[in-house]
């Protein structure tokens, strides 16, 4: 990390917040199980921090199989009831019941990453201060209504346009940030 950087201000004053923005928040994913890892995450953050998830996303990659879909689809009670007894995870059994019914929703998806992008926004958004980006958008809306339609749990508008913030679908790092051209630049490249 260099001190000199601008950066969006949700990140400031904690290097972890800080390693996470710089790194990946903005990044487009286009792999299903990235895709699947990150939807579920922020599904878990729903009413927490997201640097609670950050600090307990190590130990929940090892307690659920490091999100492989067809590990997770074949979860049932007695991982739940393991997983409530382990204080290093997120311990709420809606949100768990909900990762699971999600991998066996995206294992008999035809094309999760199709799904997931078909919601990109068709025009770009530059926003000149963090006051500006909404906490949902159309896009968001919809896919929220697409996926719980389906039958996916945790997926709210306000969970659906996090996601697509983390997951590169859209740029919302302030106009001056330093990270803002170069994840313009990789969501460009993406068709």
């Amino acid at each position: 990390m260099t001190d000199n950087q601008i950066r969006c201000g949700w990140c400031v004053g904690d290097a972890e917040y800080v390693a996470y923005h710089d790194e990946e928040w903005g990044v487009p994913i286009t792999d299903a199980p990235s895709l699947f890892k990150l939807l579920t995450l922020e599904g878990m953050q729903a009413g927490l921090s997201w640097l609670t998830i950050l600090r307990k996303r190590a130990a929940m990659e090892e307690a659920f199989y490091d999100f492989q879909l067809d590990k997770l689809a074949a979860s049932g009670e007695p991982e739940i009831t393991r997983w409530l007894d382990n204080a290093a995870i997120i311990r709420h059994r809606g949100k768990l019941q909900a990762m699971i019914n999600n991998a066996r929703l995206a294992l008999e998806t035809d094309n999760f990453v199709e799904l997931i992008w078909q919601f990109r926004p068709a025009s770009s958004r530059k926003y000149a201060s963090l006051a500006d980006v909404p906490a949902l958008t159309d896009e968001s809306t919809a896919m929220s209504k697409t996926l719980k339609k389906a039958g996916f749990k945790f997926v709210g508008p306000t969970i659906c346009y996090a996601f697509m913030q983390s997951a590169g679908l859209v740029n919302d790092h302030t106009k001056d940030c330093w990270r803002f051209a170069p994840c313009d630049s990789l969501q460009a490249r993406i068709k």
